[in-house]
């Protein structure tokens, strides 16, 4: 299914004013924050982020999401120009009900990766088929890539959009996500 493009809007946040845009793919919005234009030669900062609500917006130390976010912005607000794009897939797309699921096996000692498995998901069911549309879209064939996921590396090669530099991001860890962090690293090969 093709990514279609919704609406548009001027968005403020406390880093930088982005404009959102909205984008349906198999019936799920997305959402996309850019800064500046962008020409067609340009390299464009970019990061993309699935949501994490508990992370993102609650605030959590059991993850690193929503500072991961966080610095996102602070380094987008440094460029002339970039991009974060937001995908609505909680829980390395499990749900969020799923999600809360995990966290008690969590709570009960199970690592992360192992949580989705034993509730009957991939440990990472997240989907990045609608990047290549968000990047034609916005007519990005080059960008800097904000990650420390090798996924996303091969997703957004998959896309045809060149990566010029990859930016590691380094968040610090707390009492809540050493082990989280850890089983990043271990099970899910991040950088």
């Amino acid at each position: 299914m093709s990514v279609e493009f919704i609406a548009k809007a001027h968005l403020p946040t406390k880093y930088v004013d982005f404009d959102v845009h909205v984008f349906m793919h198999n019936n799920q919005e997305h959402l996309v924050l850019t800064k500046g234009t962008f020409n067609h030669d340009d390299v464009v900062l970019t990061r993309i982020h699935s949501e994490c609500l508990t992370g993102d917006g609650l605030f959590s130390l059991r993850c690193d999401c929503g500072p991961q976010l966080e610095f996102a912005m602070q380094e987008i607000g440094k460029q002339e120009n970039g991009m974060i794009i937001y995908l609505r897939q909680e829980g390395r797309g499990i749900g969020l009900v799923e999600k809360i699921k995990a966290y008690q096996l969590q709570d009960q000692g199970v690592d992360t990766f192992d949580a989705n498995v034993e509730l009957g998901h991939p440990a990472d069911n997240r989907n990045y088929k609608m990047l290549k549309g968000v990047f034609r879209h916005f007519a990005v064939n080059k960008i800097d890539l904000m990650t420390n996921n090798p996924d996303k590396v091969s997703a957004i090669l998959h896309a045809g959009i060149e990566i010029n530099n990859r930016k590691a991001i380094k968040i610090e860890h707390n009492k809540h996500n050493k082990t989280y962090l850890q089983t990043k690293i271990d099970k899910f090969n991040h950088f």
